[in-house]
């Protein structure tokens, strides 16, 4: 079966990409991946606050420790040119990853201000990243800020990238936007090349014992994939941007359903730290034993089968949805007599 797609721009063997993750800092777990059908593999996220707050650290515990101790000897202290923080040893494993894998290697970046996105993302693209994919994790929690404004923000960090680096950009979106496909197409006129739909926003929990929030983390289960798969059913054949599925595929099904709906490629995360890259292999065989079974012989006859394109009635994938499921709900018996 031929699995091939494009991405971003990149042809790559299969549209089967681990999302951003702790998988890539391992490198023979990066491999196992590439060897079990990974088209391509994000890196995971380098943090503009972790590099802020490590050169914080640096200038208040290495270059000032003399400060008032004329005895300290600058001889007992680490030699800081010697010290790899976050940022040098993620360009490292890019370049180790680089050396590696056949497959291209796509850079995340989860940034703050915009000179740290723009600075951090043209360092990423000397270090030899494919692809540059941007998470823009923001909460838009001030009641002041208008809908139009939270999307100016958003569109003014592209143009400013891709003003600065020539690399296929992937922008990771939230399905917070009032109007995701006019957000879409916002994106694609500042200079994208691609989505991500959706970022998975981890929300806090509260400890009810000590009254106090708590971080949490939940892994996605196949039911989250349903929202991207109607927005990019929706959006399939309307834009010239690559389609990225995230959050939610967990297995063959989830995969192919994405990919009847339209998406380019479908990223992986929460089933993989479960169980391992070589689930990715499972996944794989069970879309080519399907496309085995429907006389598929590739990926591209039967993307965006179920689009709203192609389908006999798009509204299905509107309001039509909301009112047939309303409809044909029964009560478990016993519930109403």
């Amino acid at each position: 079966m031929d699995l091939t797609t494009k991405y971003l721009g990149l042809t790559i063997k299969s549209p089967l990409v681990p999302s951003a993750s702790p998988l890539s800092r391992n490198l023979d777990m990066a491999k196992e991946l590439e060897d079990h059908g990974a088209g391509a593999l994000v890196m995971w996220s380098l943090f503009e606050e972790a590099i802020t707050a490590e050169a914080e650290s640096m200038v208040r515990f290495l270059h000032q420790q003399d400060t008032g101790f004329a005895e300290t000897s600058t001889g007992f202290l680490p030699d800081f040119p010697d010290f790899a923080g976050a940022q040098e040893q993620y360009l490292e494993q890019l370049q180790r990853l680089k050396a590696a894998l056949d497959i291209p290697v796509i850079a995340s970046l989860n940034g703050v201000t915009p000179s740290g996105w723009v600075g951090h993302a043209k360092v990423l693209e000397e270090a030899g990243a494919d692809a540059l994919e941007l998470n823009v994790y923001y909460i838009a929690a001030d009641i002041e800020q208008s809908g139009a404004q939270v999307e100016e923000r958003y569109l003014s960090l592209l143009r400013d990238l891709r003003s600065q680096v020539a690399l296929p950009i992937n922008m990771k979106l939230s399905p917070a936007f009032s109007s995701v496909g006019h957000m879409v197409k916002q994106m694609a006129a500042a200079g994208a090349n691609g989505v991500a739909l959706f970022n998975r926003f981890y929300q806090p929990d509260i400890n009810i014992d000590n009254l106090r929030l708590q971080p949490t983390l939940h892994p996605s289960t196949s039911a989250e994939a349903l929202l991207a798969m109607r927005w990019i059913a929706l959006l399939h054949g309307r834009t010239e941007l690559s389609l990225g599925a995230t959050g939610g595929v967990h297995t063959a099904a989830d995969a192919i359903k994405l990919l009847l709906a339209g998406a380019d490629v479908v990223h992986l995360c929460s089933a993989l730290l479960a169980k391992g890259p070589a689930y990715l292999a499972n996944i794989r065989e069970g879309i080519e034993a399907w496309m085995g079974e429907q006389g598929f012989a590739s990926v591209e006859d039967f993307r965006g089968r179920v689009s709203a394109l192609s389908v006999p009635d798009p509204a299905q994938l509107e309001r039509a949805n909301y009112v047939n499921i309303l409809d044909s709900y029964s009560f478990s018996s016993g519930v109403m007599v």
